[in-house]
């Protein structure tokens, strides 16, 4: 049996996911007991590039489709294509399960991370492609409130560009206010399963930047424990104080992501490349989400100041989350790479018109 078929048999409370919108992808990872997918821009654009042969008909039938619309019109009608064509995939897991599992994330415009009423509106919009979504909201100020919002609308969240313990609660937070608005009202939450996405790989690359900058002398084998490290406090101030939300780790850059996380009531969203990887290893899949970070590797990171304000509780105010280093690179990023998928748009439309 793989390893990670083998983690979701042995401790099914800890769910795999598929980084990716990518069918073939998916597939492997439903294959492996995969139970959800998750995008992002950069996702979507890189499904695009790997896959253009197999979605070039559809983009020519979306822009013939929309003679009037601009660009940003076509590309997002196009990303729904592709993650319904994906989440299709998973509908049988999210009727066995009472929408429980089997959920697609669709990520709202970067560009609206500052605006509260642009990413409930755009939430509202995404959340209706398919039945099976999940609408991913980036842990800013603005997207806490949102997120509070979208909850109470009866939407599954999935906060994002997050790597602190302070934002994991502040989401965790929004959620439990929007459950009692719809409770209080008389409204369902039986199918809802919020998510708090910890980028821990992202904020291993932050630390690993920052001390490089900062001409800080410090051992690149302790920085790849600090994603986990955050992932692990989180977890259990999550478990002590009972949020509806689960955390969902991302951004792998090691096997300690994965391996460190068994027999967790968590979700891991794996890239294809990290799942084959993990499937081929030699590690014993048994439960390690209680084994403490090595006293010593934590006590060097909290020697870090940029570590503690990602670790510590209060290490962050709300309006710090959108200045903090892994948030300005990973927001840059995918807003980057929002603009080369637009590119290859331009290029698809402006062919068209060129008969």
């Amino acid at each position: 049996m793989k390893k990670l078929a083998e983690t979701t048999k042995k401790f099914p409370q800890t769910e795999i996911w598929n980084d990716s919108c990518s069918c073939k992808e998916l597939q492997y990872c439903i294959d492996n007991g995969g139970v959800g997918a998750t995008t992002n821009p950069v996702i979507v654009l890189n499904v695009l590039k790997d896959e253009i042969s197999d979605w070039k008909s559809t983009i020519e039938a979306v822009i013939k489709s929309m003679p009037d619309s601009t660009e940003d019109d076509i590309a997002w009608e196009i990303i729904k294509k592709m993650g319904s064509k994906a989440g299709a995939l998973l509908l049988p897991i999210f009727y066995d399960t009472k929408g429980k599992k089997g959920r697609m994330s669709l990520q709202t415009n970067a560009k609206y991370y500052r605006c509260k009423e642009l990413l409930v509106d755009h939430g509202i919009d995404l959340a209706a492609t398919m039945k099976n979504s999940q609408i991913k909201v980036p842990a800013s100020a603005a997207g806490i409130e949102a997120i509070e919002e979208l909850t109470y609308l009866g939407i599954c969240i999935n906060a994002t560009i997050s790597f602190t313990v302070a934002q994991a609660l502040k989401v965790a937070e929004a959620v439990e206010r929007g459950i009692d608005r719809r409770l209080k009202e008389g409204k369902s939450v039986e199918e809802m399963n919020p998510v708090c996405t910890l980028m821990a790989g992202r904020l291993d690359d932050h630390l690993k930047n920052y001390v490089t900058k900062n001409n800080i002398t410090f051992d690149f084998d302790v920085l790849e424990w600090a994603g986990v490290a955050v992932v692990k406090h989180a977890y259990d101030i999550y478990m002590k104080r009972g949020y509806k939300t689960k955390l969902l780790v991302a951004a792998f850059r090691n096997a300690y992501q994965w391996y460190e996380m068994i027999g967790a009531d968590i979700v891991l969203t794996i890239p294809y490349k990290w799942q084959v990887q993990f499937n081929e290893s030699e590690y014993i899949v048994e439960k390690t989400i209680d084994n403490k970070v090595n006293a010593d590797y934590l006590s060097k990171l909290q020697s870090l100041s940029e570590f503690n304000k990602a670790y510590d509780e209060d290490g962050l105010t709300i309006n710090e989350f959108e200045h903090y280093g892994a948030f300005k690179a990973t927001i840059n990023g995918f807003l980057q790479g929002y603009d080369e998928l637009i590119t290859i748009i331009r290029a698809f439309i402006l062919d068209s018109n060129n008969g």
